[in-house]
């Protein structure tokens, strides 16, 4: 089974691993329920979707249904959600306006207040996103951030120091770190696209486990499945087999791996 840990401050003692629902949005809800099973076999309690994910709330709503887990409104079937995360505020523009009178942050800021959201946080992708979560954490008190980290992002010494930064605030206030990305091996470029992920990501078992364990060695870290549900057994396996080690063990192992930076 995986380690479960508190999700911050919001009171759900979380699997270390969470369920990056974007898997399912080209999926069939046969593919989906097999999806699910492997999920409970692991005790993954934790799942990210979002309307934009193709099918995936449809995929996921008959399963919450019989479970009793998970929620998110009309089209999970249900009346509310425990968190909700606006959606990669990477941009300057799209921030201001997110977070600027009758924005998103009002919005969810609402909804808490009526009861249809529990929590608020928020997301994003990029070199830049770590500054900008710091930026977003400065003017309102989020519950959650989600942002890239894995080893190959952490030679960008400007995003490291980003990064760092970042989470001790996060830390300070007890808010919680997911992170996503950790078994991206670079961009497609020229390969042919074999998996549903826009990334090329590792496939081996062996350098999965490298990756996954380089990024859940890090305490208290969240880390998000990659978006293929047929790469997600390899990774809640690689998961419940983490144990803490030396970082200069895991950073030695996963520097052995062919990989580049996704994000430049």
């Amino acid at each position: 089974m995986i380690e479960k840990i508190p999700f911050g401050r919001t009171g759900h003692n979380s699997t270390r691993t969470l369920f990056g629902a974007a898997a399912l949005s080209r999926v069939s809800q046969a593919e989906a329920d097999q999806t699910f099973e492997v999920l409970l076999e692991y005790g993954v309690n934790h799942i990210d979707t979002a309307a934009s994910y193709g099918e995936a709330e449809l995929r996921i709503g008959p399963w919450k249904a019989r479970e009793e887990i998970y929620r998110s409104l009309e089209r999970l079937q249900v009346d509310s959600v425990d968190l909700i995360q606006l959606h990669n505020l990477v941009d300057p523009q799209e921030w201001e306006e997110a977070m600027g009178e009758n924005g998103a942050l009002q919005a969810a800021i609402e909804a808490r207040a009526e009861g249809v959201v529990r929590f608020i946080g928020v997301t994003g992708h990029g070199t830049t996103i770590a500054a900008m979560h710091k930026k977003s954490l400065e003017h309102f008190d989020f519950d959650s951030v989600l942002l890239p980290y894995n080893y190959w992002m952490m030679q960008n010494p400007q995003y490291t120091a980003d990064f760092e930064e970042l989470v001790a605030l996060c830390q300070k206030r007890n808010v919680a770190v997911q992170t996503i990305k950790s078994i991206a091996r670079g961009p497609w470029g020229d390969k042919a696209q074999n998996r549903a992920t826009w990334y090329e990501p590792f496939e081996e078992q062996e350098d999965i486990d490298r990756a996954v364990h380089w990024a859940m060695n890090r305490p208290n870290f969240f880390l998000n499945t990659a978006g293929d549900i047929h790469l997600l057994p390899l990774v809640l396996d690689a998961s419940s087999r983490f144990e803490p080690a030396r970082q200069l063990e895991v950073d030695e192992e996963v520097a052995e791996l062919d990989a580049e930076p996704l994000f430049v």
